[in-house]
């Protein structure tokens, strides 16, 4: 009988999906749940992954491809791989320093991280990471002075862009999430027995410093509520559904380096990103935790490359589980994707080395399918190697 892989060796993980199972029988419940879960029914969560099987590609044979070349590039700088490490916070209730052993991951296999606003490490402690390309992602709180001096921050430490957020202006509705709770931000006691089964968790992330400390928030938090803990009920009161363009074009003056904007789906609002001066957008529905029943962000492509490409940046998220996923993206239009719950499964599979064995596992697939369609490089990607049966369900652009 097949099965995935059972054992608890990141090593022996063939792909994402064994590096989950790993993830999954090493953490706490609650911890994977955060991970894992959507909002509602988890129609998004399951419609970003499902959009890739309706995608058919149609390769050329009888090329030379004994030499294949994965790199591209980002604001005029080279990037190893297709793809980045994006934002996800609470990553020191994953494993001590979740934070850190991304980046490094990022550094060592030449590719962009992008930081969290919710992160667990510092911004100043990311930035000394070695040959590290970072970008931090910022929300824009009701607080808006605490944005301008985070801004401060970022533009003393010369990062290169900033990746705001702007799809969690009313938190989502996770429904999952917030069963393991007894009250905010308390287990009930079925998760807190599930936590004392986890004695290896427990000495990894709670004995070495304590419930892990929110380290970008500051001046947000109330004094000594800036624990993971402490901070949820802070956190929720500071999310501003008065969140507008208006506020882009304050961040624009404020911010002389990459702009970048995440959370677009509608065609509309590419267009509204381009008059903004914005140099890049993330094409998001932040993971399938905030409106259910969205699109796809792959299903968004098409529409956005219309509008965008060659003017802006175009990055997607959202589902990438496999190489042919990356690929399929690009064949869209996109020029890059951003990774969240792949690395994470890693992280919490095998730490630092985890998140590179799942960074490896997607590089060999991106790889193996550029060679499979018979192109060299990704400049030799076109959409004609996407079968006309695709656009049944993706409008092709005119």
């Amino acid at each position: 009988m097949r099965r995935l892989h059972p054992g608890r060796d990141y090593r022996k993980a063939q792909n994402i999906e064994e590096l989950r199972a790993i993830a999954q029988r090493r953490l706490p419940n609650f911890s994977f749940e955060y991970i894992e879960g959507g909002s509602e029914d988890e129609t998004t969560l399951q419609r970003n992954r499902s959009v890739f099987k309706d995608i058919a590609l149609c390769p050329h044979t009888l090329r030379d491809v004994g030499q294949r070349d994965l790199q591209t590039q980002w604001f005029g700088a080279r990037s190893a791989l297709p793809f980045m490490i994006g934002p996800t916070g609470f990553n020191g209730l994953i494993t001590d320093q979740g934070d850190l052993h991304l980046a490094r991951a990022a550094a060592q296999a030449g590719i962009p991280f992008v930081l969290s606003n919710a992160s667990t490490t510092a911004i100043e402690d990311i930035s000394q990471v070695e040959g590290l390309r970072v970008w931090m992602q910022i929300y824009l709180y009701r607080t808006r002075d605490h944005v301008a001096k985070l801004i401060d921050r970022l533009k003393a430490l010369e990062l290169e862009a900033i990746v705001v957020t702007t799809d969690s202006a009313i938190f989502g509705n996770r429904e999952w999430d917030r069963r393991n709770y007894a009250k905010p931000m308390k287990l009930d006691w079925r998760n807190q027995i599930d936590v004392m089964r986890h004695p290896r968790w427990i000495w990894d992330v709670l004995i070495p410093n304590g419930v892990p400390r929110f380290k970008n928030l500051g001046d947000l938090l109330p004094p000594g509520r800036d624990s993971v803990k402490g901070a949820a009920s802070a956190l929720a009161s500071e999310l501003d559904p008065t969140l507008s363009w208006k506020d882009i074009a304050w961040i624009r003056d404020l911010w002389p380096g990459k702009l970048i904007v995440k959370g677009i789906t509608q065609p509309e609002d590419v267009a509204m990103a381009l008059q903004y001066g914005v140099d890049a957008i993330v094409l998001s529905n932040h993971g399938g935790r905030q409106l259910d029943s969205s699109i796809s962000a792959v299903e968004a492509l098409p529409a956005a490359a219309a509008l965008a490409k060659g003017k802006m940046g175009l990055f997607v998220d959202g589902g990438f589980r496999r190489g042919s996923d990356i690929i399929k993206a690009l064949l869209l239009g996109a020029d890059g994707v951003l990774l969240g719950r792949a690395c994470l499964y890693g992280l919490a599979a095998g730490g630092k080395q985890g998140a590179q064995h799942a960074i490896d596992i997607l590089r060999t697939e991106t790889d193996r399918t550029l060679g499979l369609l018979g192109c060299r490089s990704l400049a030799d990607l076109h959409p004609g190697l996407i079968h006309e049966s695709t656009w049944r369900f993706i409008h092709k652009p005119s």
